[in-house]
């Protein structure tokens, strides 16, 4: 048996658990998901392969609980973004450009990559379900901006950022300040198209971006005017 490197055995389990799936990302982001392996896995640990079976039954466990530690992380980062703007508008901009900017961290990228390899469509329904926080934190600023149904603006708007993150996970180069203009340039797309796309219905002409002055940051367009 192997040593107990914690107080309790169920604390051992958490711990190796933890160092596994701390594995698995280094892995992911450094070759994506061909180098995801229990292989691997039992090399980086120090754990027999056999031992790896012991705390996730198949690769797609592996990734579900990957997916399920990691996604309410980078939801987080998300909303910590959003906190940190006044107005509602600007709220709306860092929620799309917070989901762009994601697209571009290869961890983030090789996670995407091996869920859609590896889960079955009941998996890919949990960790869905799991994502819809995503849309209730953007709820309450649609409200803001006089949205009769919030909730439905909130899901076209998620569809909105995920038709630029498919965009920008499409980016790729050696020259990564080309990559960081070109998802840029997505971002700056996605969030004038969100902003003149949210205008309440009853506000007649006026768009949420002329009231008040606001306006996205860095943004041209038909929403920067």
């Amino acid at each position: 048996m192997p040593k107990i490197r914690a107080a309790t055995v169920a604390e051992h389990r958490q711990l190796q658990q933890a160092a596994l799936l701390d594995a698995a990302r280094v892995l992911l982001a450094e070759g994506g998901r061909e180098a995801l392996s229990f292989g691997a896995l039992a090399a980086r640990t120090g754990l027999a392969r056999s031992s790896v079976y012991e705390y996730f039954r198949s690769k797609s466990e592996l990734v579900e609980a990957l997916c399920t530690v990691d996604l309410p992380l980078w939801a987080a980062e998300v909303e910590a973004g959003m906190a940190v703007r006044d107005s509602a508008v600007e709220r709306i901009e860092a929620y799309v450009r917070g989901q762009v900017s994601l697209a571009t961290d290869p961890l983030h990228r090789a996670v995407v990559a091996v869920a859609e390899h590896e889960l079955d469509d009941a998996a890919r329904a949990r960790i869905r379900a799991a994502h819809a926080g995503l849309t209730a934190m953007v709820v309450s600023t649609l409200e803001d901006l006089g949205h009769d149904r919030p909730g439905v603006a909130a899901s076209l708007l998620q569809g909105v950022v995920e038709a630029a993150v498919r965009q920008a996970e499409r980016i790729r180069g050696e020259d990564a300040a080309a990559v960081a203009e070109a998802v840029r340039e997505i971002a700056d797309t996605a969030v004038r198209f969100a902003l003149d796309g949210l205008r309440p219905a009853d506000r007649g002409g006026e768009r949420p971006a002329d009231r008040g002055g606001e306006r996205p940051a860095g943004a041209g367009g038909p929403a920067g005017r």
